[in-house]
């Protein structure tokens, strides 16, 4: 693995970016916390302040709520046509296309990830969920409904149902994918014609930023969409407990989602959630054994492993362990650190010094319970916050490493025997967000899909994502599903209307 890469420089127009002020989008305007506080967000690469944030609390949230209220229930949102609202949210794509270089650098120097990558992944992807979205405001249809009882005889009934807006929405989104995160909450939401309340991550707000401008360049009316920055435990807590929200998406940790739905449970409010992983990754001995090994750590380490759905758990068919374990193993020792903005740097430091103290923690705890690293297994020296790709074997079911969602670029390696024995401990799991299977049979493919708790299965591919392509988890890996059609059911009421003829 070669050493830290160096930092490169920023672009003018990001540089620009950067030295304005950084307010929240409220009402159509961009306002500065009412207390006056700002906070630091770093550059998770150098360590080094690369901007400051206006600090939302409690009273920003309640304004930004009311001004989704108002929007909602007297704006022009929900008086525009379908047609009308496809266009502004198609527009959104648009520009978010036309700035790709610009999004894909804020990115990269906010988060810490490629911007190779963010231009080829994160930002393309956000415009096409806003594209994808906008094709269903036209879409959005209700049902007549035969009735088969006949409560006066003689009298006839016209039932039909109505899908509905459900109202002003709270969001609060994660670091990791920080514009992609926005685009999948925001894009569905305003199809169905809703107005939101966005909490951006404290240690990612710019992107976020830089697509309400985009927003508002776009036409959404003022007050549609209200972006806040500041701290979970404080504007995040305050929009999930809003008496005037109607509904709170949320994607993070699994133990914060638990404590959005006790705040949510006061006043019965809907609540999605896209919450943790411990996705198994299984490769059977009749796998194309290059491309297995190649997927096996794209799986881990593609975005630092610092994704919700990373193949966190290899299971590896016996009679190849060996040899899979040790190409994955060569894999992770290539590849090169550095900053994000650096073309020739293949994986970017951890977002935070907390998840770097987290995820070298969990280094540490995994060898004192008995793992071995043989591959990585060790905290970079800075400046930054790099940890080096690291696989583990001789670990046990029992271990941390293996049952607990590090998010960091670790992967733990298993040899099993038989499949009644790899579904058993794939599925052995508080999480069932995604998982990978590898093989040439195609029956013992769909065979083993069908027995894996998971929302997503990937087989011969891993980290397949699409706009049309719904996307959630089993057991604490969530409630409901981002993108395709069925994340509009999220942003939807049903109501039925029956009429005596």
């Amino acid at each position: 693995m070669t050493a830290v890469l160096k930092e490169p420089l920023i672009s003018p127009a990001v540089a620009q970016f950067l030295a304005a002020p950084k307010r929240m989008l409220i009402n159509g305007k961009w306002l500065g916390a009412t207390s006056g506080k700002t906070f630091d967000v770093k550059d998770p690469a150098t360590g080094r302040i690369i901007a400051q944030v206006a600090e939302g609390d409690r009273e920003d949230v309640d304004a930004a709520v009311r001004a989704a209220r108002q929007a909602f229930d007297v704006g022009p949102w929900q008086k525009m046509t379908p047609s009308e609202r496809s266009k502004i949210i198609w527009r959104i794509g648009d520009l978010i296309s036309k700035y790709t270089d610009e999004l894909a650098e804020i990115e990269s120097i906010d988060n810490g990830k490629s911007m190779v990558i963010a231009k080829l992944a994160d930002v393309p992807l956000a415009a096409d969920i806003f594209q994808y979205m906008a094709g269903w405001c036209t879409k959005i249809e209700g049902k007549t409904i035969p009735l088969s009882v006949h409560y006066t005889p003689g009298t006839q009934y016209h039932a039909y149902t109505r899908p509905e807006a459900i109202g002003v929405v709270g969001q609060i989104i994660p670091w990791n994918f920080p514009l992609l995160m926005a685009a999948w909450k925001l894009a569905p939401a305003l199809a169905t014609g809703c107005t939101i309340v966005l909490k951006v991550a404290e240690e990612t707000p710019l992107s976020a930023l830089r697509l309400g401008e985009l927003l508002q360049e776009a036409g959404i009316p003022a007050g549609v969409v209200n972006i806040v920055t500041g701290f979970g435990e404080t504007a995040g807590a305050a929009l999930a407990k809003h008496p005037m929200v109607n509904k709170v998406a949320f994607t993070g940790s699994t133990e914060v989602g638990k404590l959005i739905v006790k705040a949510a449970a006061e006043d019965l409010k809907h609540v999605s959630l896209e919450l943790g992983g411990k996705s198994p990754n299984i490769i059977l001995k009749d796998a194309d054994l290059d491309v297995a090994i190649g997927g096996a750590a794209n799986a881990i380490f593609y975005n630092h492993g610092q994704s919700c759905s990373a193949g966190s758990r290899l299971y590896i068919q016996k009679d190849v362990f060996d040899q899979v374990v040790e190409g994955v193993a060569a894999r992770a020792k290539a590849i090169k650190l550095g900053p994000g903005l650096d073309p020739a740097s293949e994986m970017g430091p951890m977002v935070s010094e907390l998840q770097h103290r987290r995820v070298t923690g969990y280094l540490e705890e995994g060898r004192r319970e008995g793992a071995r690293a043989l591959a990585g297994g060790k905290a970079v020296k800075g400046p930054g916050y790099f940890v080096e790709p690291t696989v583990f074997v001789d670990t046990t079911r029992t271990m941390k490493i293996v049952k607990e969602e590090i998010f960091g670029p670790v992967v733990t390696a298993t040899p099993f025997t038989d499949y009644d024995e790899v579904v058993r401990d794939a599925n052995d799991s508080l999480y069932g967000l995604a998982a990978g299977i590898w093989t040439r049979d195609i029956s013992k493919a769909h065979t083993l899909a069908a027995k894996l708790q998971a929302g997503s299965v990937w087989i011969n591919c891993y980290n397949i994502f699409d706009s049309a392509l719904p996307f959630g988890g089993y057991k604490q890996s969530g409630w409901g599903r981002e993108m395709g059609e069925a994340v509009l059911e999220n942003y939807l009421n049903t109501k039925a209307v029956t009429v005596s003829l």
